[in-house]
């Protein structure tokens, strides 16, 4: 029979699945009766959820609604944002969650945020929030501790206050990694177009390059160093500047696939090939980078695994888990392709 009681009536479900080695998810599948698990794990789980002396919540009522998350993207019209969809909703059907997905953020105006959406997610009983790519005001961050709503940042645009929990890629990592694979190719002449400049994964990124430059002992050169703001049309123009420049680069690390497009193009209309004439990098490893042409040298970041990592630690949190470190980076790696290679001899 299931016990009723309050959640802080004993061991929350991320103790037992402590107990039990296993993932929250994993422990509320067998809390909901789920078939999709293992007959050991269910054994494990049910031990611990006996041990521990667990109280079970009653499963939905007929005027209760099944548990839902909002998740906040910037928009639906990206690859980017397909890739964090598809993450987030696996980890949520493992949960056993519902997800409600909004297109964009509304900003504050003043001291405090505008009513419309934090109203609704009050309305249908949102149980968390994953934000991606939002900037959120200290306005937003106060409203949902006051309503103590849980949420998670995937790849936040600002450095997020104390306490704050996020999931982001190694991006610092992949910028090093990225200008590591040009300089070992034999570029010396080596750029970087970035994106925002006061973003945290841009400057991450850039100093990355910067990072690797020094290790190899090749000179720092500002005026190689140019910043946008992620869309084609701007890296288009930076290119343009690069290859106007007494002694042009090379070779040019641009922070993302879809930046590296537009790279591409100014390239095209100044008769230069890839690679024969100037080698470039990506970053993001977006299904588009591979159909470019040459196809697109980049550094993949696990846009699919950060979101359902941050799914994860959400539904953690809903259950009063608190994570042991506020951000999470997983790791970056390097796919090479057509669009680098040897610089030409002089």
């Amino acid at each position: 029979m299931v016990r009723g009681g309050s959640a802080t009536a004993g061991p929350t479900l991320a103790v037992v699945a402590r107990e039990a080695g296993v993932s929250v998810p994993t422990a509320s599948k067998v809390v909901n009766g789920r078939e999709d698990v293992a007959p050991e794990t269910r054994r494990r789980v049910t031990e611990a959820l006996d041990r521990l002396g667990y109280v079970r919540r009653p499963r939905f009522e007929a005027s209760k609604p099944p548990r839902m998350v909002d998740l906040v993207v910037h928009s639906l019209e990206s690859s980017w944002s397909g890739a964090v969809l598809h993450g987030v909703e696996q980890a949520a059907h493992d949960a056993g969650l519902e997800v409600v997905v909004s297109a964009g953020l509304s900003r504050t105006r003043g001291a405090r945020p505008e009513r419309g959406w934090f109203d609704k997610l009050i309305a249908r009983g949102s149980a968390g929030v994953l934000f991606n790519l939002a900037e959120l005001s200290p306005a937003q961050y106060s409203w949902l501790d006051q309503h103590r709503i849980p949420f998670v940042l995937i790849d936040p645009v600002l450095e997020p206050p104390p306490g704050v929990v996020s999931v982001g890629a190694a991006n610092w990592q992949g910028g090093m990694t990225a200008t590591e694979h040009l300089l070992a190719l034999g570029h010396e002449r080596v750029a970087v177009i970035a994106g925002y400049r006061r973003k945290m994964c841009s400057s991450a990124r850039v100093a990355g390059y910067r990072s690797a430059l020094m290790a190899a002992g090749v000179p720092y050169r500002p005026e190689y160093v140019r910043y946008g703001n992620f869309v084609e049309t701007t890296a288009h123009h930076r290119m343009l500047q690069l290859l106007d420049l007494p002694e042009p680069p090379t070779a040019v690390f641009v922070c993302s696939d879809r930046m590296a497009l537009g790279a591409y193009q100014a390239l095209a209309e100044r008769g230069l090939r890839i690679p024969d004439d100037i080698s470039v990098v990506g970053f993001d490893g977006l299904p588009e980078a591979r159909w470019a042409t040459p196809a697109l040298t980049t550094v993949r970041q696990p846009l699919s695994e950060m979101a359902s990592t941050a799914l994860r630690l959400l539904a953690g949190m809903m259950e009063g888990d608190r994570p042991e470190g506020t951000r999470t980076e997983l790791s970056t790696r390097l796919v090479e392709r057509a669009s680098t290679g040897a610089p030409r001899a002089a």
